[in-house]
């Protein structure tokens, strides 16, 4: 079992919501007359103090009996933050860090990030099955996903291709379904891993525009890392390859185009493995410019 955040989350929601409802609906009204029961018994006897004495005696007689449970006190102290952090990452937003240089110049590694995750459809908490339908990825998206290969590890890539679309990545040109998809020479982009400047091209899919990093005279070697589902929809050739992308599935593309590993080596993306669209930096620690929404 893939005890991940989300799972170790909801199991820590149980626990604190069932201690709360049980305390909530049974154990406050138990403690509350076992302490006034304890009070009449001391009212009922001599004390042989002072009145100020007394009431300090018996008060803390009824505080004696009326106390929590340090392990009840802390899951009702608790069972509201958790309910509250749940539901805003299952069905809200959800952070992630970005961890490498794949999706430049768009996203820098290191960059903390805003995930939608309602706007692909709302899907139930660890399971991950989808149960409202509100929208699908489209061309252009920036998509946190689960990876195909690997489903415990996170992706993050752009839609280039949805179901019933040929993709053709040649000579390093892209086409969608036979027809170029433009691009606009943009300057250069210092790539920090590579300690090189790479050339900027603004690259438009459907009505989106976003930057790509993109050396067209590098030479790219394009071919399967492994004999992926609907592997018989993708031919590989001499400086490219095509497939057609499967129905409930997507072709991801990172925008640093020669140093992206994605659906050009391992295959499609499943509906399923989709988690939500990435939309807003909202911190990078060594660049506080870079908060902001994104394309």
């Amino acid at each position: 079992m893939n005890w991940d955040f989300a799972l170790i989350l909801f199991v820590l929601l149980v626990i604190t919501g069932v201690v709360w409802a049980t305390d909530y609906f049974y154990l406050r009204a138990r403690r509350r007359r076992r302490a006034e029961a304890e009070m009449a018994i001391y009212d009922a006897a001599p004390t042989g103090v002072g009145s100020i004495e007394a009431a300090r005696l018996r008060q803390a007689a009824y505080d004696k009996a009326h106390r929590v449970p340090w392990f009840i006190e802390y899951c009702v102290s608790f069972f509201p933050v958790i309910l509250f952090v749940f539901v805003l990452r299952s069905f809200i937003v959800e952070p992630f860090r970005i961890p490498s240089g794949s999706m430049l110049p768009t996203l820098q590694n290191g960059d903390l990030i805003l995930v939608n995750k309602y706007e692909y459809g709302v899907r139930l908490p660890v399971i991950d099955k989808k149960v409202i339908e509100l929208g699908s990825p489209q061309r252009g998206d920036v998509v946190v996903f689960r990876y195909p290969v690997d489903p415990d590890i996170d992706y993050i890539k752009r839609v280039v291709g949805v179901a019933g679309d040929e993709v053709v990545y040649q000579n390093k040109t892209l086409f969608i379904n036979g027809q170029e998809v433009p691009l606009v020479r943009d300057g250069d982009y210092y790539e920090p891993d590579r300690s090189a400047y790479i050339s900027q091209f603004i690259e438009k899919l459907g009505a989106k525009e976003h930057k790509i990093l993109l050396n067209k005279r590098a030479y790219q070697d394009l071919s399967a890392i492994s004999d992926y589902p609907y592997r018989d929809q993708c031919g590989y050739f001499p400086g490219g390859m095509r497939c057609v992308v499967p129905e409930g599935h997507y072709f991801m593309m990172g925008d640093n185009r020669d140093n992206s590993l994605d659906s050009r080596y391992w295959g499609f993306v499943p509906d399923e493995n989709i988690v939500g669209r990435a939309f807003f930096i909202w911190m990078n620690f060594g660049d506080l410019g870079r908060i902001g929404r994104f394309n």
